[in-house]
C-alpha cells in the first residue's frame, strides 16, 4: 500500500519557515501517518484495562458496594482520581492519534528537524553529526520508522528507560534512512 503524504495545514508550514535559518532549503517535509494504537499508547492502554477495572472496584466496595452497611463516600473519593488516571491511559490511543495532526517531520539541507505537536510544540533539530546511526524499521505495507537516535535514562526506581528519536509513521522510510544518510556524509571529519 503506497501512503499518500497528507497536506500539511497552513500554521505548521509557517512554523517550519520560522524555524529555518538563512538560506535553509527544504528537502523533504511529511506528517506521520495518524495510528491510534502506537507503540507507547499500546502498552498504556493495556495497563490502563486492569488500572481501571480495579479503581471503580475499589472505589465502588468503598462506597458500600455489595453489603448492606453504608460505606464511607470519603473513603470512597479517594478512588476517583485513580479512576481519572485509569480513563486517561485508556484515551492514550486518541491522543496519540491526535497528536500526529500536530507533528511535521522535516529534512533541509543542513539538518533534520522534528515538530511533535500537542499543546505545544517541542522542536527539536539534529546536525548531520548527530545522524551517525540511522536506521530504519519498515512495516508490510511499506510504511515505517527512520530512527537517528535513542534517549536513554534511569527512572525512579533505577530502571534503565530508552526513548527511539525519529521520524515515526512515515510513507517511505527507505528514501528518508538514504536522505538522512547523505546529510549525515557532510559532518566534519
Amino acid at each position: 500500500m503506497i501512503h499518500t503524504p497528507r497536506p500539511i495545514p497552513r500554521d505548521l508550514q509557517d512554523r517550519v519557515q520560522n524555524e529555518l535559518e538563512s538560506g535553509e532549503r527544504i528537502e523533504w517535509m511529511e506528517m506521520p501517518i495518524p495510528r491510534f494504537f502506537t507503540g507507547a499508547s499500546t502498552s498504556a492502554f493495556l495497563f490502563g484495562i486492569p488500572w481501571t477495572a480495579f479503581a471503580l472496584f475499589w472505589t465502588y466496595m468503598a462506597s458500600g458496594g455489595l453489603s448492606s452497611g453504608k460505606g464511607s463516600m470519603i473513603f470512597a473519593m479517594f478512588g476517583i482520581p485513580f479512576i481519572l488516571i485509569g480513563f486517561a491511559m485508556l484515551l492514550s490511543p486518541v491522543w496519540a492519534y491526535r497528536k500526529s495532526f500536530r507533528t511535521v517531520y522535516v529534512i533541509t539541507d543542513r539538518r533534520a528537524i522534528t515538530f511533535d505537536g500537542g499543546r505545544s510544540t517541542t522542536i527539536r533539530s539534529y546536525t548531520p553529526e548527530n545522524l551517525k546511526n540511522v536506521y530504519r524499521r519498515e512495516k508490510r505495507d511499506g510504511s515505517g520508522d527512520v530512527i537517528f537516535g535513542v534517549n536513554e535514562w534511569k527512572d525512579s526506581d533505577g530502571d534503565r528507560r530508552s526513548l527511539e528519536i525519529g521520524f515515526l509513521r512515515i510513507g517511505n522510510p527507505k528514501a528518508i534512512e538514504q536522505s538522512l544518510r547523505k546529510l549525515a556524509e557532510k559532518a566534519k571529519p
